[in-house]
């Protein structure tokens, strides 16, 4: 009966705390201190009671270590259940964050008190609250008094932790939780030092892979602490534990630690302040390592060459002291051994090392202090780099161009001699048959030349020059292959602005004399040449004044270019038909799109007022060599203007890539020229075009009358076209293109655009067509209509247009004839496919049997992209999928033998993913799926038999021990 008054009391308490008045508080303490002496039924409820009491803010001085006190003399914490346990913990923590003064008063006896209560705790959610209570009482500076080894031992106790959490554990407590709480804890205070260091070091000793981890990270977390003192009674067994598990280990993730360690305890011991008469620990500690390391840099096996070196370099990137003490007495011997090894393999090796030597340079700046080592040894590291770069092994050069890149990057060391043989060495590697030492430094100049712009401008882009130009008597493949190098190296190599203004003009020379040239292959160079632009454009993006170079120096030209081609006279030769190639315009576009795209409004203002009025009044005034024998009228009627109306594409790569804010002159005039354009042209590559740009044009425009009035009359111009006519194609292309660019904006129009393709879907000429479409509606557009050409797309676009369409695509199939069903199947998979997979994945059991039946269908895109949809959500929803496996295992064999390449490789992906589903469901049909993926095996094509081996593998593995 007292105690269901006390729990009666002790609710109202808890809701009331505070509202209490200092009376009422103190005699409640008096009447709730007089309790813990009751019988031990009674306790729970007093110390509910207490906690109430102690989050009172008009607690009288001296309560709080009154209420503490009586707690550690008349209660025994550790018989109580887990949640009382937990009570008291609450009870210190809220005195300790509003009481620490009062509670310091103490002294030990405080420290002490706690150590009687935590001690023997084993609830994980309980220690979480006892570790944070420690690391408090040791960063509030608590009085630990002679009880520091007696804290040590009530919380070391848990060391390593070892705690597995059960299923389904409503707490979420995780081993990681009580890991680094614990980690935070014993690396809170040097005065754990003595007795932590010899558990670490035990630790490290056994064969549990987790402990060893556990105390190293442990060892690492306690180096930011410690100093001299701590460490030097235990740094030789430290040394020896950490050397042996680095040269002997099994694990990488044991390695890696391993040399934090070394790395943090190296820093420890370089941050150490030293007095006159002290021993100084650095010197010693990293005169064993080179003892220990040095001599098997030197062995001709070379077999502990790599453990040694990772060692070697963890403590020299601890400090400049530490660099300056290993590169001493290590670089000259790493030099001495590269001269004396004569094998490629083996030079890699130790130019490797010293690459990582020369790496951890970078970290400390600028190579001029008077003790480097590099400084000293200049001329021999040079030399050795130099004589990779000869070498004719491709992996040994690829690493001598990794340390030519480093060594670049460290002020002041290269000579002006020997940055004129590093842009040698470069150039002839760029133009190297080799694809891998070619791109490899052709990298290389690009992240050089920022700083040493003149060397690069001045040597290395007049060779490039020279070779693009020269006019040897050599096969034609052997001069495309060099002239492709030379200009993938040119715009490898502008990367800074002075740069750019010298390789510009030599890039857009050799673009003009492909056009004039009367070579079939015309067409390859023109997009190669166009390539190397489009690299250049996007290196200069991040600087303003690069970046209007480019614009103002590329744009007019390749406009020029394209104009002059599209002259009636130009049209009949190959040439001019080269640049008007689909292909080669494609290659123009993002050239053009990268230019403008980074544009300063002000800029793009300006290059705007020139463009638009070129086609839409033919003033050709801005462009270079502006003399050509007619006027220029893309939108013009005639058939003799077909090549001009091409040159649309150039404009849509201009106008839709161009910031939001810039204003357009004559936009509704434009608009409307492009909508007829799209509408009547009997060119696709122009109709589609015009599509893009019109789209992105009114993607971009500011809501309102204006844009209601274009759509209107888009919408106008679109539903005769779609209804029956020579131009269906065309007027659906328009409709899928201006439907994505409402959708992006969340356009109210858009809906009614959306339900039109939905009704489409049915036509049975047009309905394969707009199926594909709903591809286009949800993926990203590579040249408009996405965010990097500021187009206006709203965030969770593809979840809005999913809620608001699959369900009438679902409806749309179970209404559809049986030749049109197919369309919305495919149309589905399109929007699924595009969808963010956390969606799908709660969307899945309304749908997954529509993606089943889609399997069946005749239409190799729809069973591929079936397939690409259900392949993450067996990994991602195995408790769903597996509701369905006698249905996917039969599915997902039959296409293994599909005659579609791609639709075999998927099927066989999808085989295998089904291995992470249950094991206990899957095995039922483990001989089955084995016997039949015998047959692909045999495939004719390597990629399917790839995925066939994997597959097979994986469920010849299912249900064994350990899986």
């Amino acid at each position: 009966m007292r105690g269901r008054g006390i729990q009666l009391l002790s609710q109202v308490l808890l809701q009331c705390y505070s509202l209490l008045q200092e009376k009422e508080v103190l005699h409640l303490v008096m009447f709730y201190e007089s309790r813990l002496q009751d019988n031990h039924l009674v306790i729970p409820s007093v110390l509910q009671g207490l906690r109430a009491l102690s989050m009172c803010e008009v607690l009288s001085p001296g309560l709080a270590v009154s209420v503490l006190k009586a707690i550690f003399q008349e209660v025994h914490v550790q018989s109580l259940p887990q949640l009382d346990r937990h009570t008291v913990y609450s009870i210190i923590t809220n005195f300790m964050s509003t009481r620490e003064e009062e509670l310091k008063g103490l002294g030990a006896n405080f420290t002490f008190g706690f150590i009687q209560v935590m001690d023997g705790e084993k609830d994980p959610r309980n220690l979480l609250v006892a570790f944070q209570i420690v690391r408090d009482l040791i960063a509030k500076d608590y009085a630990l008094g002679p009880f520091v080894e007696e804290l040590f031992e009530v919380t070391s106790c848990y060391f390593p932790v070892d705690f597995t959490p059960p299923p389904n554990d409503p707490h979420g407590i995780q081993r990681e939780d009580l890991i680094l709480s614990l980690r935070a804890v014993l690396a809170s205070t040097t005065q754990f030092a003595e007795f932590l260091l010899p558990l670490l070091i035990e630790k490290l000793d056994s064969e549990l892979q987790s402990a060893k981890l556990d105390s190293l990270q442990t060892l690492t977390a306690c180096c930011a602490i410690y100093g001299q003192k701590e460490l030097q009674e235990f740094l030789p067994s430290l040394w020896s534990s950490l050397r042996r598990e680095v040269f002997q280990t099994a694990s990488e993730k044991i390695e890696t630690e391993c040399l934090a360690a070394l790395r943090a305890l190296s820093a420890c011991l370089s941050r150490s302040v030293l007095s006159s008469d002290s021993e100084d620990l650095l010197d010693s500690f990293l005169s064993s390592i080179l003892q220990d390391c040095r001599h098997h840099l030197c062995e001709p096996d070379m077999k502990l060459v790599w453990p040694s070196a990772k060692l070697l370099q963890a403590a020299a990137g601890a400090s400049l002291r530490t660099y300056h003490c290993i590169t001493h007495s290590v670089l000259p011997l790493l030099l001495e051994q590269y001269t004396k090894h004569t094998q490629s393999s083996q030079r890699r090796t130790i130019l490797e090392m010293l690459l990582g030597f020369l790496e951890l340079q970078q970290k400390w700046g600028n190579v001029e202090e008077d003790e480097s080592a590099l400084l000293l040894l200049q001329a021999q590291i040079c030399s050795v780099v130099f004589s990779a770069l000869l070498d004719p092994s491709v992996q040994l050069q690829l690493v001598g161009i990794k340390a030519l890149t480093v060594l670049g990057s460290l002020q002041g060391f290269l000579s002006s001699s020997n940055l004129e043989l590093v842009a040698d060495h470069l150039i002839r590697l760029a133009l190297h048959e080799d694809s891998q030492s070619s791109e490899a430094a052709m990298e290389a100049a690009g992240s050089l030349a920022p700083t040493f712009p003149k060397v690069f401008s001045g040597h290395m882009v007049p060779r490039l020059k020279e070779e693009l130009q020269s006019e040897r008597e050599e096969s034609y493949h052997n001069r495309h292959s060099l002239q492709q190098r030379c200009l993938q190296a040119l715009a490898a190599v502008s990367t800074h602005t002075s740069i750019v203004k010298e390789t510009v003009p030599i890039l857009l020379q050799h673009l003009q004399k492909v056009q004039k040239g009367t070579e079939a292959r015309n067409t390859q160079d023109m997009i190669s040449v166009c390539q190397s632009l489009h690299r250049v454009a996007l290196q200069c993006q991040q600087d303003a004044e690069g970046c209007w170079y480019f614009h103002q120096t590329v744009v007019p030209c390749l406009l020029a270019m394209a104009v002059q081609a599209a002259m009636p006279e130009s049209t009949h030769t190959l040439p001019g038909k080269a640049l008007l190639e689909e292909e080669v315009l494609a290659a123009m576009i993002p050239v053009i799109s990268a230019a403008t795209t980074h544009l300063r409004p002000e800029l793009a203002a300006q290059s705007v007022s020139h463009v638009v009025p070129l086609f839409l009044d033919g003033d050709v005034s801005f462009l270079p060599q502006n003399s050509f024998p007619c006027s220029f009228q893309p939108f013009g009627d005639g058939e003799f203007l077909e090549a001009q109306r091409r040159l649309v594409a150039l404009l849509m790569a201009f106008i839709c890539s161009l910031p939001r804010d810039v204003a357009i002159p004559q936009q509704e005039w434009l608009l409307r020229e492009l909508l007829a354009l799209s509408c009547s042209c009997n060119c696709p590559f122009t109709a589609t075009t015009a599509a893009k740009c019109f789209a992105g044009l009114v993607n971009k425009h500011p809501a309102g009358q204006q844009l209601d009035e274009i759509l209107q009359l888009a919408v106008n111009r679109m539903e005769p076209s779609l209804a029956e006519g020579p131009r269906r194609t065309q007027a659906l292309t328009l409709l899928l293109w201006v439907t994505k660019a409402l959708v992006l904006r969340y356009h109210p129009l858009s809906s009614c655009l959306t339900d039109k393709l939905l009704g489409l879907l049915g036509d049975t000429e047009l309905g394969p067509a707009t199926a594909d479409g709903f591809s286009l509606l949800m993926a990203e557009s590579p040249d408009v209509l996405h965010k990097g050409c500021h187009a206006d797309v709203r965030i969770m676009f593809r979840q809005r247009f999913f809620t608001d369409n699959v369900p009438k695509l679902v409806q749309g199939f179970h209404g559809a004839g049986p030749d049109v069903k197919a369309n919305y199947l495919k149309g589905l998979s399109h929007v699924l496919n595009h969808l963010p997979k956390p969606v799908l994945v709660t969307e899945l059991p309304t749908l997954l049997s529509l993606l089943l039946e889609a399997l069946s269908c005749s239409d190799r895109v729809v069973q591929l992209s079936t397939l690409s949809c259900l392949h993450p959500l067996l990994l991602e929803a195995p408790q769903i999928m597996s509701l369905h496996v006698d249905t996917l295992v039969t599915k997902f064999l039959n296409l293994t033998s599909s005659p579609t390449m791609a639709v075999r490789i998927a099927a066989l992906r999808c085989a295998h993913a089904l291995t992470s589903l249950p094991t206990t469901v899957l095995l039922p049909y483990k001989g089955r799926v084995i016997r039949a993926l015998a047959k692909p095996l045999d495939d004719k094509k390597r990629l399917v038999r790839k995925e066939a081996v994997a597959a097979r593998g994986e469920w010849f593995l299912l249900g064994s021990p350990g899986r």
